[in-house]
């Protein structure tokens, strides 16, 4: 999935130009000092935040399942997320908090908060991350079930448009045991509180 330093290194150039471009049709001099290194700046910063398209959630998760004894609910929370509105290129920060139910195996913790980022890294939506965490640690930790709260602030909302500074928003996804059963996410919910 990765690209090689030479195709990574075309790719940030071309960034950089349409960046160049678009400082110019906004009106700047991209000559001006503080604007000389911008385009390029900018380019490295994008394709970094959006890094999660050059990985796969096999490379990511690895060596790292175990035997899994006893079925248990495993919480991992507040994992912090940032990543960019797809319908604005703005940003949309907050925390993930992540319950299963082991079936045969547990997967290192790590790897649950390096998953969110692989998600996370791309331009999203909230409501699809959340699913996609949960429909792929759900298929990947053959799980009885899987539970994700995201809460994020979104700069598209606060920055621009209605610009209602305090608002949070709240997704829930389930799958599995979680789905069927009100007492299971009522007990994630209060964990996580």
């Amino acid at each position: 999935m990765a690209n090689s330093t030479a195709d990574s290194d075309k790719i940030i150039k071309e960034i950089a130009s349409h960046y160049e471009a678009i400082i110019r049709l906004i009106g700047e001099d991209v000559e001006r000092e503080g604007l000389k290194d911008t385009p390029m700046r900018a380019a490295k910063a994008l394709y970094y935040v959006t890094r999660g398209y050059r990985q796969d959630v096999d490379s990511v998760i690895h060596n790292a399942m175990f035997e899994a004894p006893g079925n248990d609910m495993v919480i991992v929370r507040d994992i912090e997320f940032y990543s960019l509105c797809e319908h604005h290129i703005l940003p949309f920060f907050g925390t993930v908090s992540v319950g299963y139910i082991p079936g045969a195996k547990i997967v290192g913790l790590s790897k649950i908060a390096r998953i969110v980022d692989l998600f996370a890294r791309r331009l999203q939506v909230q409501e699809r991350f959340a699913e996609q965490l949960c429909d792929t640690l759900y298929e990947k930790l053959g799980a009885q079930g899987v539970i994700v709260s995201c809460r994020a602030r979104h700069l598209c909302m606060q920055m621009r448009g209605v610009e209602k500074q305090s608002s949070t928003t709240v997704t829930l996804a389930t799958r599995g045991s979680f789905s069927g059963s009100a007492d299971l996410r009522r007990e994630f919910l209060e964990a996580i509180r």
